[in-house]
């Protein structure tokens, strides 16, 4: 089985983190949902609290297939602040695994200098913190192991993508039907 890591961080837009989780759970893909802080509680960006199952440190994120990083603020400066975070983006990113990053999370991963010639979309007010990505403008962009999306409008188009990049096309259909979402 898949298994997925979705990193958060407090003032993380939550739709974004947690349609990712739904959706995943629905094709039946194993989401871990991570938290950077020392509580189990992540406080999200609208006031909403989500239990996560594992602080950071317990992770062991070889055994993952897929990193996602939700966006939101301060969630995103707070995801680019931790060093262990930093780390698992670059070894993910060396070592060919998948990265998905929606809204102002690819910041982390330009910030890391792992967007230079990447195709690559984000959320609008946030491409000039790209750099060295040709973007795209898409609501949801793949190029190679990367995944990203503009935001909370297009959570649902990302999160689906992250299950045919996981699972397959197919199984993504069956999920976006099940929830009555019509697939661009």
């Amino acid at each position: 089985m898949k298994k997925v890591s979705v990193i958060l961080a407090d003032g993380f837009e939550e739709i974004e983190g947690l349609t990712v989780v739904d959706l995943l759970r629905r094709a039946t893909i194993y989401v871990d949902t991570v938290s950077i802080t020392e509580d189990y509680t992540v406080h999200g960006a609208h006031g909403i609290n989500v239990q996560t199952e594992d602080l950071f440190e317990e992770v062991n994120f070889v055994e993952s297939d897929m990193i996602v990083l939700p966006g939101g603020m301060p969630g995103t400066k707070n995801l680019d602040a931790h060093e262990g975070v930093r780390r698992v983006v670059k070894d993910f990113f060396s070592e060919g695994k998948k990265i998905g990053a929606i809204c102002a999370a690819p910041t982390v991963l330009s910030n890391l200098g792992l967007l230079k010639g990447k195709r690559v979309t984000c959320y609008p007010a946030m491409e000039k913190e790209i750099q060295g990505a040709a973007l795209t403008g898409a609501p949801v962009t793949v190029d190679g192991n990367l995944i990203t999306s503009q935001g909370v409008g297009t959570a649902i188009e990302f999160a689906l993508k992250l299950i045919e990049v996981l699972a397959g096309k197919e199984k993504a259909d069956e999920v976006a039907e099940s929830i009555v979402y019509e697939r661009k």
